[in-house]
């Protein structure tokens, strides 16, 4: 049994064969899937998508890409729907440098008010990254949340894993462990505990190798966790079910 624990099944690109992909996750033992908001709709789609179906959970938060977007309604709105049995998670929040789709300030600013309101909702948090390492531990420092949370696809180096592991965070990796070039990622997943580490897909992007280029789905987590258990030298249940294991501890309400 496997948990894709990072995917996006509400995304227009599976319109046309939604349930020819439910049935391929599930025939192959991905037994549980985390489908994680980035904006007000998207996390309610999730929501939506949990109520509907027993293995899909829900995530629900704003991405740094549409920080500029949210007011006060959005933010009460959010509180509702964390309500819900099925919503697991805040996320996915944090920082974008590399595409600064929502100025750095305001991303900043509303990376820290998810923090609280996931505190105040009683969820871990689930962190988008990229090229802003620097604010993000600084931000965590200053505004640690109550619940913990997740790295989702670590882009980050061993020396920087080593500080997120010892705040509580989990490391979660996805198609790029498996990529030719990923030297990086690759050494930081080799040490990484075995307790501390997750898999997922970020479906429909980042699709792993041998299918890189062709749209992602939750199906090919399962060469995540065939990368993973190469690079510790454990077999392929081995790390399907240590990663399963890691995502109830830190996912509560799935227990």
């Amino acid at each position: 049994m496997i948990w894709d624990t990072h995917a996006h099944l509400d995304d227009l690109v599976y319109t046309e064969d939604f349930q020819e992909v439910v049935a391929r996750l599930l025939s192959a033992g991905i037994s549980r899937v985390t489908n994680v908001g980035y904006d007000l709709s998207s996390s309610e789609r999730s929501v939506k998508l949990a109520q509907d179906y027993d293995f899909i959970h829900a995530a629900i938060g704003i991405h740094p890409h549409n920080a500029e977007e949210a007011t006060d309604e959005t933010w009460a709105k959010l509180l509702l729907l964390a309500k819900q049995p099925k919503v697991l998670a805040w996320g996915e929040i944090g920082l974008d440098y590399y595409r600064d789709l929502s100025p750095r300030l305001i991303q900043k600013e509303v990376f820290v008010q998810q923090i609280s309101l996931a505190n105040e909702a009683g969820l871990p948090i689930v962190i988008h990254n990229r090229d802003a390492h620097q604010d993000v531990l600084e931000i965590i420092k200053a505004h640690p949340p109550k619940y913990g949370g997740v790295f989702h696809c670590y882009s980050g180096s061993w020396e920087m894993a080593k500080i997120v592991l010892n705040l509580g965070f989990y490391l979660s990796f996805a198609g790029p462990v498996t990529y030719k070039n990923a030297r990086h990622t690759v050494e930081v997943a080799a040490q990484a505990p075995l307790d501390r580490i997750l898999v997922e897909t970020d479906s429909p992007y980042l699709t792993p190798e041998p299918r890189r280029g062709k749209r992602n789905e939750p199906l090919y987590v399962r060469e995540v966790v065939k990368k993973l258990a190469e690079i510790k030298n454990l077999s392929f249940e081995d790390i399907a079910s240590q990663t399963m294991r890691n995502a109830e501890i830190i996912f509560r309400r799935a227990e």
